[in-house]
């Protein structure tokens, strides 16, 4: 099977962009790693706070939307040293919880959530909560720093009350990186871009819309960029965006997305 040969591969995460670089070297590309999201720790006392009130027993339901919000929160107890006591409070809530990677954080701490996503979507979990939440109770709310309208207009319409925990926001990427990969784009050197989460493509397509570019770039993706998304959901993201030439896999792993960009380009070689 024809390889990366040589094709040049935008890498727009910012984390892991190191393991992300060598498995597109070891396929024979060339990674570029232009940071479309920054992530901003929110200062410990800031969570502090929410952790004492799942201690005191708070809250009927915990909704976890991310693995590494989840680790935050029990590595933000730990500091305060009531690692056992925070593992022990959600014992004793009902969880739910988005994403395979949230799942796994929880298994690690030994919590198996009661609700869970079927696609790996807030949507997702939205239809297993129907039915489930109702009446006098109290959730608190793990967000990523990135919207979740739906999840949060289902708890408004519920009428569920709801606390919302914010471990981490994703502020704007630099503009800077942001021009680069722009100009990288319109200038014909990238062959694809690769998106780990839902705030690259939103991040890249507002600011090509801020710079009167957006019909020029959406161009470059239906004729010669490919646009790579780890998963589904990001892949719906970078399509409501208007970017409609989306591969991505099954199984949301970024070593599968690879695979899925090697057969895509060795399609073309083989026809």
């Amino acid at each position: 099977m024809s390889k990366l040969d040589g094709r040049t591969i935008a890498l727009l995460g910012s984390r892991k962009t190191e393991e992300l670089s060598k498995i597109v070297h070891n396929l024979g590309g060339i990674p570029l790693v232009r940071p479309a999201q920054g992530t901003v720790f929110l200062d410990d006392s800031h969570l502090e706070e929410d952790i004492k009130s799942l201690l005191a027993g708070a809250f009927d339901w915990i909704i976890l939307t991310t693995g590494v919000g989840t680790e935050l929160l029990y590595k933000t107890a730990m500091k305060l040293e009531a690692g056992d006591q925070f593992i022990a409070a959600l014992q004793s809530m009902n969880i739910a919880a988005r994403g395979y990677k949230t799942v796994n954080m929880l298994k690690k701490l030994g919590l198996k959530p009661l609700i869970r996503d079927d696609d790996g979507s807030t949507a997702g979990l939205v239809r297993n909560l129907e039915g489930n939440l109702y009446g006098d109770v109290k959730v608190a709310l793990q967000l990523h720093g990135d919207p979740a309208p739906i999840l949060m207009n289902w708890l408004d319409e519920q009428k569920v009350e709801h606390k919302e925990i914010l471990p981490y926001e994703h502020i704007s990427p630099e503009k800077e990186t942001m021009q680069l990969l722009v100009g990288e784009i319109l200038g014909g050197t990238i062959d694809s871009v690769v998106f780990t989460s839902a705030p690259q493509p939103r991040n890249l397509m507002k600011f090509v819309r801020e710079q009167g570019v957006e019909d020029e770039i959406i161009e470059q993706f239906k004729s010669k960029v490919i646009a790579l998304a780890v998963g589904k959901v990001t892949a719906q993201v970078i399509i409501d965006e208007g970017i409609e030439r989306v591969i991505y896999p099954e199984d949301q792993r970024m070593g599968s997305a690879m695979v899925e960009l090697v057969k895509f380009y060795h399609g073309i070689a083989s026809r």
